[in-house]
This record gives C-alpha cells, structure tokens and sequence, in this order.
C-alpha cells in the first residue's frame, strides 16, 4: 500500500461548482486541511461539497463565511474521502477565494 502526501489547490474566479480534489480509482484519503483564504476587502462565503460513486451530492459546508482578508479552516477533524468521491468548493463571490486542501493518498 502506497502513501502520498499531497496538496489540490483552486482559485474561485467565478461562483461555478468547482472540482477541489477527486480520489483516484482504488485510492481513498484522509483530508487533513481545508483552508480558504480571502483576498479581498469584503466577506464572503464558501460551500464544500462530497459526491459519492453513485453521484448523491452531501453538503459538507453551507455558505461558510470568509472574513475580508482572512483565512478559515474547514475542518475540526479529518475527513475520509473513498475511491471516485469527488469534493467541490463552491464561492458565493468571484474573485475572492482560493481553497487549498491538504491530504494523505492511500492506495
């Protein structure tokens, strides 16, 4: 069994569901960090989401606020991602955020 620490990162330019991290086929792994940082002078917020094999979407985050110029942590305790489960981050503004998650693959 391999173990690969590794990091995905996005820049929300737009408000569109945005891909954060899929794990690869036989491959599961434990998400460590979620940190959203806002660059902007105004607040705003974040959704984060998990879609399961079968496509059901389970929100993990609802509109979290991002204070002006300030960085969150998402996540009080690890989160386990299974093989083809995809995580999405969603900006209620353009241009503001930009979301980095920090993981161990175990495959």
């Amino acid at each position: 069994m391999a173990n690969n620490y590794k990091n995905s990162k996005v820049d929300l330019i737009n408000t569109n569901v945005t891909v954060l991290y899929t794990a690869p086929a036989a491959t599961q792994a434990i998400i460590k960090s979620i940190l959203v940082s806002n660059d902007s002078a105004s607040a705003s917020t974040v959704t984060l989401t998990i879609t399961d094999s079968a496509t059901a979407v389970f929100s993990v985050y609802k509109l979290e606020s991002v204070g002006a110029v300030s960085t969150e942590e998402l996540l009080k305790s690890p989160l386990i991602v299974m093989e083809n489960e995809i995580l999405k981050v969603t900006a209620a503004d353009a241009n503001r955020l930009h979301v980095i998650a920090s993981y161990l693959e175990l495959s």
